[in-house]
């Protein structure tokens, strides 16, 4: 007898349909599975066979061959056990041979029976919506994860039996009720507030500066002074993530198996801050299947780069292609895959291996070569692409002690959703939504200068031998700091104050 029923696979970010066969013929008993299977696939075959025996069904005595059609795509994953079990139960009369091909079906079958959740469910659940597919049978720790689908009938489910039950009509599932993005967005919250970071008021404005542009930045100050914490704080004053925006950066975790069972939709920006320690496969994306890397996991929030100077010469550079195209493409011998990285940078170093180059607070103990050496790790092709460059010194204790309340999060992320509003509105039609995607065309056409700002601005790049792209990205910066003050023009304040934000590389590295 001949069954099928529809499963899914994974091919970078998206989906695609994998038609599950099985034919019991006559012969000695054997399952042999066919179409291109990964070694996690071939091993279906115990996990299936023990799941159905112990689920109170009867391994048939055939011989099984099990087809994953596509043929040429290769199949990855534990996802196929749920589909491949039951079409073995309905080739083997156990169930009613029913047409199974609108009804999606994932799960990782225990020896027990039981379903355990699986990498890559939103994507997969995502590309069977978008192909006309409305019921969906997934593992209970899988459901919370597609709570936001909409179009489409969620079973979520603990075990075979549980499955079978169901499709039999006697114990039906209840469908799960799906939520809107809105609910989600309520229930969110972020780790470090604003209100936490005592002083560093220089640093707070060229945070929110940041925030507002999307722009990517750079935090050089002594050990202890508060870079990592005022890094921690800057998802908190992001914008929200859009719906889209979540299913994008959502996709990519799920993937990249980050998800706990019973997460849900993220709702919040993700904040990646990887060890110096790792190599460029963790950072842009590899391994033998080219799962994605930190840079894509950071999509649609914050790359967190502590202690830069430490992390190898190959893995920053690596960066630079990611920084100017918001995609990072991942080739490997068995695999290709394209992933989005859009993300803002910011990074953060001592300036000198001792930490207290140019401190107030106590001397540094470092010779000018091993300053030269430690600062020459960061390339200046790298410096090119951070828009904001700031110094972050040691608050003093007094300061701390006067407990002086600081602006909250929620005040500054206010201000930052207004300035991005007003690039919305400009950039509509563009293809972009903040002023840090602005290419060469746009940002002659929307960074309107007056004359005397453009007189300030050519008087810098002459003075602090700036190249075209810092030249770039100045202009960019000022644009988000008129965008704050809510004007339309840039004038000569905002040029100025941006250029201050490009005296550390001067400084530092020349």
């Amino acid at each position: 007898m001949l069954a099928r029923t529809l499963g899914y696979g994974l091919n970078g970010v998206s989906g695609f349909p994998v038609k599950i066969e099985v034919y019991a013929a006559n012969g000695l008993p054997a399952l042999d599975i066919i179409g291109l299977p990964d070694a996690s696939v071939k091993e279906s075959r115990d996990r299936v066979s023990a799941a159905i025996v112990n689920s109170g069904f009867a391994m048939p005595i055939a011989r099984l061959t099990v087809n994953m059609a596509p043929a040429d795509m290769k199949k990855e994953g534990p996802a196929f056990d749920l589909p491949v079990a039951v079409c073995i139960l309905m080739a083997s009369g156990q169930l009613e041979n029913m047409d199974m091909s609108g009804t999606l079906m994932l799960g990782e079958l225990s020896l027990d029976g039981s379903l355990r959740p699986v990498r890559g469910a939103l994507p997969m659940v995502i590309s069977a919506s978008e192909q006309g597919v409305e019921e969906i049978i997934l593992p209970a720790g899988n459901a919370a994860e597609v709570a936001c689908i909409q179009g489409v009938k969620v079973y979520p489910a603990d075990s075979l039996r549980q499955v079978v039950e169901h499709l039999r009509r006697k114990e039906p599932i209840p469908a799960q009720e799906q939520r809107s993005y809105q609910e989600i967005l309520m229930e969110s919250h972020h780790a470090v507030d604003l209100a936490q970071v005592q002083g560093q008021l220089g640093a707070r404005r060229a945070l929110e500066i940041a925030a507002a542009g999307g722009h990517n930045m750079l935090m050089i100050g002594v050990p202890g002074s508060g870079k990592t914490m005022l890094a921690r704080a800057l998802p908190g004053i992001l914008p929200p993530l859009t719906f889209e925006e979540a299913l994008e950066t959502t996709r990519i975790h799920s993937i990249a198996g980050r998800l706990s069972a019973g997460t849900g939709l993220m709702a919040t920006r993700p904040f990646c801050a990887p060890h110096h320690s790792a190599s460029v496969a963790s950072l842009i994306g590899g391994g033998a299947n080219a799962r994605p890397g930190e840079v894509s996991m950071a999509h649609n929030g914050v790359l967190f780069l502590d202690e830069l100077p430490e992390f190898s010469r190959n893995a920053l550079e690596a960066l630079r292609q990611p920084l100017e195209d918001g995609v990072v493409s991942v080739t490997r011998v068995r695999s290709q895959a394209e992933y989005q990285s859009s993300f803002m940078l910011v990074a953060s170093m001592n300036p000198c291996p001792c930490g207290y180059y140019g401190s107030k607070q106590r001397e540094c103990r470092c010779s000018q070569h091993e300053i030269r050496r430690y600062l020459d790790r960061v390339s200046g092709p790298l410096l090119d692409r951070i828009d904001i460059q700031i110094e972050v010194d040691a608050v003093p204790v007094k300061e701390i002690n006067a407990g002086g309340a600081a602006e909250s999060s929620a005040v500054v992320a206010e201000r930052v959703r207004k300035a991005r509003e007003i690039q919305q509105k400009r950039y509509r039609g563009e293809g972009i939504h903040c002023n840090a995607q602005l290419d060469a065309r746009l940002t002659r056409r929307y960074c309107l200068l007056s004359p005397e700002a453009t007189q300030v601005l050519n008087m810098a790049v002459e003075r602090m031998g700036l190249s075209m792209r810092a030249y770039g990205r100045v202009l960019k910066v000022a644009r988000t700091i008129a965008d704050l003050a809510g004007e339309k023009q840039i004038a000569t304040s905002h040029v100025a104050e941006a250029i201050q934000y490009r005296e550390l590389d001067g400084k530092y590295w020349r």
